[in-house]
Parts: C-alpha cells; sequence; structure tokens
C-alpha cells in the first residue's frame, strides 16, 4: 500500500527506520529556509563501515516499500564510510562516526533548524518497527 507523504514526515520516518536499526546521533534538519538543495537534512551515524552500508540498504528498502520511492541520486565514497541518498526533498546523509566528528555536518548546516528527537518519534511512531 502507498501512502503519501510530505518532506517532514518522510524525514521523520527516515529518521525512525535507521533508529529501529541502531543508528547513533540521528539529527533532522529543517534546510528549507537556508538552501534549495532539500527541505530536510536526516543525517545518522554508524559505528562500523558494515553498518553504515546496512542501514543505508534498510533505509532504501523502507522507503522503496513503503513510500514506492525511490532515491534520485546515491553516493557512496571508496570506502562506504558517508553514504548519501537524496530523495529530491529530504537528502540522507549516513557517515562512520569518525567521519561524522571529522565533516560536522551540523556545524555547517547551524542556521537551519533541527526537528526534536521527541517530535521526529511522534510523526514517525507509526513506521517503528518496535511500536505495532
Amino acid at each position: 500500500m502507498e501512502q503519501e507523504i510530505n518532506s517532514h514526515k518522510l524525514a521523520c520516518a527516515i529518521a525512525q527506520f535507521l533508529d529501529d536499526k541502531l543508528a547513533k546521533e540521528i539529527t533532522i534538519l529543517n534546510i528549507s529556509n537556508v538552501s534549495s538543495l532539500a527541505d530536510y537534512f536526516v543525517i545518522a551515524s554508524g559505528d562500523s563501515t558494515p553498518q553504515v552500508k546496512a542501514l543505508l540498504e534498510n533505509t532504501k528498502d523502507k522507503v522503496k516499500n513503503i513510500f514506492k520511492r525511490l532515491p534520485v541520486r546515491s553516493e557512496r565514497d571508496l570506502k562506504n564510510r558517508w553514504n548519501l541518498l537524496d530523495y529530491g526533498d529530504v537528502v540522507v546523509h549516513i557517515l562512520h562516526k569518525e567521519e561524522r566528528e571529522t565533516y560536522a555536518l551540523e556545524k555547517f548546516w547551524s542556521h537551519a533548524f533541527s526537528i526534536t528527537e521527541d517530535e521526529w518519534r511522534k510523526e514517525a511512531k507509526e513506521f517503528s518497527e518496535y511500536n505495532k
């Protein structure tokens, strides 16, 4: 069953998919007022390269199966430590924890508005594997 979804809810759902697979430091930034790149960035970390890859694949599968959306583009570095899924209105960054510290995307986008964890959890509760 395909679900219609706005960019805010999609970003929250993606954060929930990442959380269900134990991603760390999940952040949602509303960049719509400061950039034309997208409406939201979802940023998350993995503790290992295999976890980063698993987070990427799980996110792609969930968005495809639930919302019938494929990324407009997908990028990854050669060592699979920084992955990007671009859904047009929502861009997902999944980084190894060391790259996350090095590149500090939140600091670069500090003028963007952060969505609180409480808000995205409430908005995406229906998409959690554990709240059914």
